[in-house]
């Protein structure tokens, strides 16, 4: 019965997985911008200029080079 129940919920997280879903326990090795360094190079959403992330402007995890370039 515990290995029926085990084999279901293996199955469930990778049909999850296969369709775009997301698990934090397994996708927690990707970086997110708290651990970007401070000269790391970032492209500008908008245009593709590349910046250091000191000083790109970042919105909704987007990076953008200048006001100029943020969506209305």
């Amino acid at each position: 019965m515990f290995l029926k129940l085990l084999l279901f919920a293996v199955i469930g997280v990778v049909i999850y997985r296969a369709f775009g879903g997301k698990v934090p326990l397994l996708d927690s090795d990707k970086p997110s911008d708290k651990s970007i360094a401070e000269d790391t190079l970032v492209e500008c959403a908008t245009c593709g200029t590349y910046v250091t992330f000191r000083e790109s402007i970042t919105v909704q995890k987007k990076h953008y080079c200048s006001k100029e370039c943020i969506p209305d």
